[in-house]
């Protein structure tokens, strides 16, 4: 029951006239770019056009705000009669229009609900009647349905209403929507700044910085934490080390309701209790809790609709659902229970960005996991990784939402990694991490995996599986940046591992097997590749089966490095033979056939069938482009393929221009470093060296040689390419002698690197006879090399 006493003065006051009470200006108050759209809707003589609504989350500043335009307007004399209503029900909003009318109009306060009435009757002028420009002020309304039939007309004065809502109740008929943000970052750090030299206090800007970033530049938030650091003396650098500390409750970093500052009667932890009861009693009732919940654990930059309602998603709310039993929630609920939120502004919803569908704001987030106890967070996490795993593609496609997955997983294990090393580690960070990866940033898949090993022995011990795993991607990473020589040395480490733990016939220790192979190849060593892939064969076939995909993936090795051993014929009749058993265990479409397929290709276009090759190089980017977008490493190394293809079909021009267009979108999507960037540079030397600018080729080769020493190294193989391709058109371009003395550098690299009996090596001192040749007969124009000559020193397609 409410009881509302009002003492009624004998006649109504004269104007000006201010009802109720504005909130005093906090001390260290700023104007902000509110404020002037507030005051923008104001045409001249101080008539407002439209009804206004200040629009946002608690603590964002919306009082504030109100506050200062109404004592602007108060003080400047634009207003004859301000009228400040605190708008917290429909019963206080009764209460503050009948205390307007008992004061303006006399009316009798023993019947509160006529003299409200009689209120917003009178502002509507009458005939005769001197025109009143009023300002009414409905601060904090809590449910647009309490202001039914009880808003001020919006042609005839001005109103301004602050709430947490934003649904199209608030913003209708005219009423024009103000969202109110956080502070922007200089906002903040100044904000904070003031505050604490008020009393003495002079931290360093750059902890004010950090201190403001991290209360994600909530006004309130500031205010409170200000008022924290003066009464407990902490520098803002120790107040950061408390906030980061997860275990502890936000209510526990700031002071206690007696000691708020400006007048604050609830603290930041507090703020959005009601607001998340409001939407939990929303429709669908019951899940806006646990939904915030679950985002609460994610990105607050923004987190896929995709994620928060996928399966397991659905299964957590179903379990979770406030005041309510177990019960199926579907994905319109799921939906629904962010459109809630989204009304009460605690979260930000936008259905129609795929990316971020969900953003929440990070002290919220903090706030909706307070009061769950170590076991509920953990499970908490562990839904969260399971829904990141089930919204993830299986082929990436769309980079910028895998972008989003990406940035939620760091997320979720810096402030829930505890939750995610149960035994054993949750898949969906190994996903992360081969996700970048295959994004094209190799370093950086390199470095997730060594943490991820790190974490694992740590918690896991070095013996257990997901530890020589982690070591395995390690491995494979660290080669496929270009450090070949330490990945081949991390894997037959590895592999003495394996066999001690798990025995020679576990997937895992055949698995190690072929990355050794693998990467022996890639050191060079193609013979002693064939050879351990032929040897690993016999076992996958007595272990796995002949189909296993495993098995058909094994003889590919075999026939590639058989290949680029120099048994080209042996090669593609191997991958001819595997093609058929392919398309019949694994189907056409399978990219492991469409693999094997490309490779037929390539060994028919080595032995001179480069029609065919050229012909299925385009259907292989066809494929590419359709599965994996343009921008996918996939799709990239397919078109460097297509373009090698077209110039050796004899349109050297026209591969130079495909891989002139293909390094701008490698540089912008690998970076300059990445090694199949570098290789597409070798690649457009190469051709625009075939299509007549040999000086031009040269020059470049000898560029991308420096690049390559120091990003690859001397051994690299493709180092040596390079070396040897810059040999050859340092000869065209007309130095023979030059290119004589380089090919005797590559030579003594060759042999120590891959001996002397290898088809490089070989290819490299018949180079190095050729060039000298042409030396000693006084024969430096540029020309062709005698056919056979150069097989080195050609680019090659991946």
């Amino acid at each position: 029951m409410h009881v509302h006493h009002f003492a009624a003065p004998r006649t109504a006051v004269a104007w000006p006239h201010q009802v109720g009470v504005i909130p005093s200006r906090a001390l260290s108050f700023q104007h902000r770019a509110e404020a002037d759209q507030l005051r923008a809707m104001v045409e001249g003589g101080g008539t407002a056009v439209l009804s206004q609504v200040l629009s946002g989350t608690g603590g964002v500043g919306k009082t504030q705000l109100a506050a200062d335009y109404a004592r602007s307007a108060w003080e400047n004399g634009t207003v004859d009669v301000l009228v400040w209503v605190t708008a917290g029900s429909r019963q206080a909003i009764m209460a503050g229009y009948a205390q307007a009318g008992v004061e303006l109009l006399a009316a009798d306060p023993g019947t509160p609900e006529q003299a409200a009435q009689a209120f917003l009757a009178w502002l509507e002028p009458k005939g005769g009647r001197r025109r009143c420009r009023w300002l009414v002020v409905l601060d904090d309304l809590a449910d647009p349905a309490d202001l039914r039939g009880l808003w001020p007309p919006d042609r005839h004065g001005r109103t301004l209403v602050t709430t947490r809502r934003r649904e199209a109740a608030v913003s209708g008929e005219g009423r024009r929507l103000v969202r109110v943000g956080m502070f922007t970052p200089q906002e903040a750090a100044t904000y904070l700044a003031t505050a604490l030299a008020a009393h003495g206090r002079h931290d360093p800007a750059e902890e004010t910085a950090a201190l403001a970033a991290d209360l994600g530049y909530l006004p309130l938030a500031l205010a409170q934490a200000a008022a924290y650091l003066i009464d407990t003396a902490l520098s803002c650098a120790d107040y950061r080390r408390l906030l980061g500390d997860r275990v502890r409750r936000l209510a526990d970093l700031l002071p206690e309701p007696g000691a708020l500052p400006d007048g604050q009667a609830t603290p930041v932890a507090a703020t959005w209790s009601l607001s998340t009861e409001r939407a939990d009693q929303l429709r669908p009732v019951g899940l806006a809790r646990p939904m915030l919940q679950l985002a609460a654990v994610l990105d607050p930059n923004g987190t896929p609709g995709t994620v928060l309602t996928s399966t397991p998603a659905l299964t957590y709310l179903s379990a979770h659902r406030s005041g309510q039993a177990p019960a199926p929630v579907t994905v319109e609920d799921a939906v629904g229970a962010l459109r809630a939120l989204h009304r009460l502004s605690l979260i930000d919803h936008t259905p129609d960005d795929p990316h971020s569908t969900v953003r929440v704001h990070q002290l919220i987030q903090r706030a909706a996991c307070d009061d769950l106890v170590p076991a509920q967070r953990d499970a908490l996490a562990r839904t969260a990784a399971d829904a990141l795993t089930a919204a993830w593609p299986v082929v990436e496609r769309d980079t910028e939402l895998t972008q989003a997955l990406r940035a939620n997983t760091d997320t979720l294990s810096r402030h829930a990694a505890d939750a995610l090393y149960r035994s054993r580690i949750h898949p969906v960070l190994y996903r992360a991490g081969t996700s970048v990866g295959e994004s094209g940033q190799v370093a950086a898949a390199y470095e997730h995996f060594q943490h991820l090993a790190a974490e694992a022995t740590r918690r896991l011990g070095p013996d257990h599986l997901d530890t020589l795993s982690c070591r395995a991607h390690i491995a494979h990473w660290q080669g496929e940046a270009g450090n070949v020589a330490g990945a081949a040395g991390a894997v037959a480490e590895l592999l003495d591992d394996m066999l001690r733990v798990l025995g020679p016939d576990h997937p895992h220790t055949l698995a190690t097997r072929s990355g050794a192979a693998h990467w022996r190849g890639k050191t060079g060593d193609a013979a002693g590749a064939a050879a351990a892939f032929a040897e690993l064969l016999d076992d996958r076939e007595r272990v796995l089966g002949r189909d296993h995909p495993h098995t058909l993936m094994t003889r590919n090795g075999v026939a590639r490095w058989r290949g680029e051993a120099g048994d080209v014929a042996g090669a593609g009749r191997a991958s001819a033979e595997l093609l058929d058993d392919a398309v019949r265990v694994l189907g056409p479409d399978h990219p492991h056939t469409r693999a094997i397929r490309m490779d037929v290709a390539r060994w028919r276009g080595e032995a001179g069938d480069v029609a065919e090759a050229g012909t299925a190089s385009a259907e292989w980017l066809d494929d590419a482009l359709r599965v994996w977008g343009p921008d996918h490493p996939n799709t990239l190394t397919a078109r460097a393929n297509d373009a090698h293809w077209q110039g050796k079909a004899g349109d050297a021009a026209e591969a130079a221009a495909a891989l002139a267009a293909l390094l701008d979108d490698m540089l912008r999507v690998l970076g300059p470093d990445h090694p199949e960037t570098l290789n597409t540079r070798a690649g457009l030397a190469h051709w625009r060296g075939e299509a007549g600018d040999v000086t031009g080729a040269y020059r470049a080769l000898a560029e991308l040689l420096d690049d390559m020493l120091a990003v690859l190294g001397p051994d690299h193989p493709d180092t040596l390419h390079t070396q040897s391709s810059a040999a050859r058109w340092r000869g065209e371009a007309g130095d023979a002698a030059g290119a004589a003395a380089a090919f005797a550098e590559l030579l003594h690299d060759r042999e120590r690197v891959s001996g002397p009996d290898h088809p490089h090596t070989l290819a490299t001192r018949e180079e190095l006879a050729h060039w000298r040749g042409r030396a000693e007969s006084g024969d430096q124009t540029a020309g062709t090399p005698a056919e056979g000559c150069c097989a080195d020193g050609l680019y090659r397609p991946r």
